[in-house]
């Protein structure tokens, strides 16, 4: 027991989890630490394109095999498939109606891709190895939520809760689209490309990453701390349970379909994590009757900060112990 202790321990203590930690704290104690948010916007749109190009390049170095569809529709099925546990889970734990239900289970189908980046940050840092299309995997798991969440809306509480979410809304949405484009420029360009850019997206990734989190810490302490009114017990105990359950559903499907240590980890986290970018905007549209404080402030004010202190290092530690 001590052995895993000090190994969740260690996991946990590095720059990005701390610095995360950083701005929780700063939230808490209400200083005025802040990033300016021309800057956030920027960390936003590096990381997603740093982390699109390698694991773009990643792929390039290892081609185009069975293993990649394999990964592909496993997250998919993964990403439409949660919902519905989620919404079960809710409809048990709380009193949320039908529809705030149905826009809260999309969000928790969905991913955050600030948790996949810390994940790789933190596989790098311990030498362990992931197969680089695992961010064509992240990418592929946005849309199959929303439609799920669309889906369970209307079954449970008729068609006037939920309103028509145009394509470009959901195949379109910037996050989306640059990570995979840079992914296909990574994977395009290969070693030549690497050897251009990596100046730009090797050597200051952690350093950025550890500057976007400690934004990311303020922001989700400040959120936590606004809407604390809207989470009772129920609630705030769904957006603590529903990771893990995420989590031990992509352990058993990485197992089963084989995938290595490493890209183990990654789809745990990715069916861990709950969206608060993507899914939100579509949420804003598709159910515009469903309270936005909800489900922001449990996606962003609870799931996150959990997944990025706690989570990341025991889903590290099962996917170590599981292979």
């Amino acid at each position: 027991m001590t052995a895993v202790f000090d190994t969740l321990v260690g996991n946990l203590m590095v720059p990005t989890i701390l610095f995360f930690v950083l701005g929780l704290l700063a939230a808490f104690l209400r200083s005025d630490l802040s990033i300016p948010e021309g800057a956030a916007k920027f960390m936003s749109l590096y990381l997603l394109l740093a982390i699109g190009f390698k694991g773009g390049h990643s792929l390039a170095e290892h081609g185009v095999r069975s293993e990649l569809l394999l990964a592909i529709a496993a997250g998919m099925a993964l990403s439409f498939l949660i919902p519905f546990l989620a919404f079960l889970l809710l409809r048990v734990m709380t009193r949320l109606d039908a529809t705030n239900a149905a826009a809260v289970a999309g969000h928790y189908g969905s991913i955050s891709i600030v948790t996949f980046v810390a994940a790789t940050s933190l596989l790098d840092l311990s030498g362990i190895a992931f197969d680089g299309y695992m961010v064509a995997v992240a990418a592929s798991m946005e849309v199959p939520a929303i439609l799920s969440a669309l889906w369970i809306a209307a079954r449970h509480s008729g068609p006037v809760a939920t309103a028509t979410v145009p394509a470009r809304e959901l195949f379109a949405n910037g996050s989306v689209l640059l990570l995979t484009g840079a992914f296909v420029i990574g994977a395009v360009t290969q070693d030549k490309g690497m050897e251009m850019i990596a100046p730009f997206v090797v050597t200051p990734f952690v350093g950025i990453l550890c500057l976007f989190l400690l934004d990311m810490g303020i922001t989700a302490g400040r959120s936590l701390a606004t809407n604390r009114h809207m989470l009772n017990a129920g609630l705030f105990s769904f957006g603590l349970v529903m990771p893990l359950a995420g989590a031990m559903l992509g352990w058993a499907l990485g197992a089963v379909i084989g995938l290595q240590t490493g890209s183990v980890f990654l789809l745990m986290v990715l069916a861990a994590s709950a969206s608060y970018i993507a899914v939100p905007a579509a949420m804003r549209i598709a159910l515009p009757k469903a309270e936005a404080g909800i489900y922001l402030t449990l996606s962003l004010g609870v799931t996150f900060p959990f997944n990025i202190t706690v989570g990341l290092p025991l889903y590290l530690w099962l996917a170590n112990f599981g292979t």
